[in-house]
């Protein structure tokens, strides 16, 4: 752990290694293209990539994953035709008035990160009550990133440390730290982006310096948790070497 108590840096420290990560990231790619092939419309591949986080979430609990984060809407997202970006922001909110309950049963922790003032008052009352509710929950911590960006998230950061240091000069990378959205999170051990595109798409640029990255052709709406168990078993034939040689890594 640093000095503040929060999770070790992959560029300061050498973070533990296991066969399971504690921390797995995802870029759920490929709705729309799964509702073209069926010739739906692309809310329909949406409405089925929100059912699969279900099970995906389920299947990490049963494997002891300690967080999973998924990137739901990114800060780019807005550009797409304004009917999708509504019926996008329509399945939040139903996705959260459905299954906060259901994820608070089950000892899951929600948090929602990324600018959060772009939506309306009522999905940033529904997002409040679900943190709230499910702020002391320790079997999984199941984040999601809306309207989130990497470049915003360092920015932000940036900006609240100059609040909080007015004339600072100069900052560390342990200071800046506690100022992003996932500083109380260890950083991903894996990161799985489905739907074949092989790029992190501005997610979590700083998070992901020494993450494995593991691109799967399979469509988010097909990534079951048969194709979660591929992913970490790939994940347990990665060498963590963190800037170290192989040799360095086997004499322990």
């Amino acid at each position: 752990m640093t000095p503040q108590g929060l999770p070790s840096s992959s560029t300061l420290d050498i973070p533990a290694v296991s066969d399971v990560p504690r921390h797995i990231a995802v870029i759920m790619d490929g709705n729309g293209r799964w509702a073209k092939q069926r010739k739906l419309p692309r809310v329909a591949g949406h409405t089925k990539g929100v059912a699969r986080v279900r099970e995906i979430v389920e299947a990490c609990v049963l494997a002891g994953i300690e967080h999973l984060t998924l990137f739901a809407f990114s800060s780019e997202n807005w550009r797409r035709p304004a009917d999708e970006v509504s019926k996008l922001m329509e399945l939040f909110m139903q996705a959260l008035e459905r299954e906060v309950d259901r994820l608070h049963r089950n000892g899951i922790r929600l948090r929602i990160i990324g600018d959060k003032t772009r939506f309306n008052a009522r999905l940033q009352h529904l997002i409040r009550e679900a943190e709230a509710l499910t702020a002391g929950n320790k079997r999984l911590t199941l984040t999601v990133a809306a309207n989130y960006g990497g470049r915003w998230d360092i920015l932000q950061a940036f900006n609240a440390w100059l609040r909080d240091h007015p004339g600072g000069r100069e900052i560390t990378e342990l200071g800046l730290t506690p100022y992003l959205s996932m500083a109380d999170a260890p950083e991903p051990d894996l990161f799985i982006r489905t739907g074949g595109e092989q790029r992190i798409s501005n997610f979590l640029l700083w998070q992901l310096a020494y993450t494995e990255l593991y691109f799967t052709p399979t469509l988010w709406p097909d990534f079951d948790a048969k194709e979660l168990d591929r992913a970490m078993a790939w994940y347990r034939q990665r060498e963590r070497r963190f800037g170290r040689t192989s040799e360095q890594v086997h004499v322990g």
